[in-house]
């Protein structure tokens, strides 16, 4: 299944089979290795929240796990950024700009191979978010990111989505050590990306984006 350059589709995270969050995103390139999507600033969102409306990182996961949830939407308040899925592998890659539009940094998403889904008006990948993270510099530095939300959240095996934390961290490591030698991409692919004339913003999200998850 590839998605035509400009099509509008759904990148969603799957939490235990309730829709996580969900973006819209513009198809860029859908090739053999793999699918970039372009998100512009103050895009339709939703994010899972509590009944009381915080967020998964605002009570503690202990709190979590045994809430009631809603969707609650939103607008993507960040920078505009490029999300690359390269086909097969067990992470995404994003690229950061600052607020003049220049590329800041990547950002390596560390999740589960993302499963496809097209309805024909509306398509869409859905995935695991696996929350460990790592920030890679344009000197190709890095760091990784979340790893005490991480480990909090292994400590509940009954109610959380990961299972082999060892495997993530392999992912990370594999993907780190990519980015060291400056390896695609992390080799300035994409870092002066500028979106077609004539990409609009969605004013809201599309019909059919909370259909019941691909995986």
């Amino acid at each position: 299944m590839r998605f035509a350059p400009g099509r509008l589709i759904v990148h969603r995270n799957v939490r235990r089979g309730r829709i996580g969050w969900a973006r819209t995103g513009r198809v860029v390139s859908d090739d053999e290795r793999g699918l970039l999507l372009y998100v512009a600033r103050d895009s339709p969102v939703a994010n899972e929240v509590t009944a009381a409306g915080l967020g998964l990182r605002a009570v503690p996961f202990a709190e979590w796990a045994t809430s009631s949830y809603r969707l609650a939407l939103g607008r993507w308040n960040g920078p505009a950024l490029l999300k690359f899925l390269p086909v097969g592998e067990a992470h995404s890659v994003w690229w950061f700009s600052d607020a003049a539009g220049r590329f800041s940094h990547w950002y390596v998403n560390l999740e589960e191979p993302g499963v496809r889904w097209d309805d024909g008006d509306l398509a869409g990948v859905d995935m695991v978010d696996q929350d460990l993270d790592v920030v890679i510099r344009p000197d190709r530095t890095w760091e990784w990111k979340d790893e005490e939300e991480f480990a909090e959240r292994l400590a509940f095996p009954a109610d959380y989505w990961v299972a082999d934390e060892a495997a993530v961290r392999a992912e990370g490591k594999r993907v780190i050590a990519r980015a060291e030698a400056g390896e695609f991409p992390f080799d300035g692919t994409w870092c002066d990306f500028v979106p077609p004339p004539g990409w609009d913003v969605p004013g809201a999200l599309p019909p059919g984006w909370d259909r019941p998850p691909a995986r």
